[in-house]
């Protein structure tokens, strides 16, 4: 069973997640593209420990905190409870970054293989998500293509159990201000710029875990 009372030593984690599948288009945003991108979503002057034009709750800011020993580098550990991600590093540290995750019963605990990455991605929301909220994913359907206003936002890691492709991603987001809540149709959200960060950092093949409200721990000092 997961568990993450074995496992970090200092605050709880939160998760975001947004279910969601890549349009698979034949064009895709060149590199100028990409860079003039990443500069709009990018504060200026950007310090990830400090820049906050989002109105995030300190807490939700990027941290490097002392991981417990045994972890492996370059896995990721998501609680339910604080939204918080953790990567981890090694030399015993961990990176720690504040997310929102999905509503209700659209939160999937469970281990996950990270098996795509993709820089600025396309999205098509999930058959389940039309049928669900057809007023909101129903004009979607065709696709949406990479760019801020894009739901996978700037940055996604794409989770596996296996060979199958759960839809279940790690992504930007351009609703910065959900981060904290529940609020995603499974995904976890990350704010952009910090994303941005975390994405060179983790290597196809890294194992995520997303950890249930009950396996989750509320308080760490």
């Amino acid at each position: 069973m997961l568990t993450r009372r074995h496992f970090i030593q200092t605050a709880t984690a939160l998760f975001s997640a947004s279910i969601s599948s890549p349009l698979r288009a034949e064009s895709w945003p060149t590199v100028s593209q990409k860079a003039a991108w990443d500069a709009q979503v990018t504060p200026p002057g950007y310090n990830a420990f400090k820049s906050n034009p989002w109105g995030l709750h300190p807490r939700f800011l990027p941290q490097r905190i002392r991981a417990n020993d045994g972890l492996v580098p370059g896995d990721i550990h998501v609680d339910a409870v604080a939204r918080y991600l953790y990567h981890i590093e090694a030399g015993g540290t961990a990176m720690r970054y504040g997310v929102a995750i999905g509503r209700g019963d659209l939160y999937e605990p469970g281990v996950y293989k990270i098996k795509r990455k993709v820089e600025w991605p396309h999205w098509t929301p999930t058959q389940n998500m039309i049928a669900r909220e057809p007023e909101i994913y129903g004009q979607f359907e065709g696709g949406v293509e990479p760019g801020p206003d894009n739901a996978l936002g700037s940055r996604a890691l794409y989770l596996y159990v296996g060979e199958r492709d759960t839809y279940l991603r790690i992504h930007g987001t351009p609703f910065p201000t959900s981060i904290g809540t529940s609020a995603s149709s499974g995904c976890v959200r990350m704010v952009m710029a910090h994303i941005n960060d975390l994405y060179p950092k983790v290597e196809i093949g890294s194992t995520a875990f997303l950890y249930s409200t009950a396996e989750s721990v509320t308080s760490w000092s």
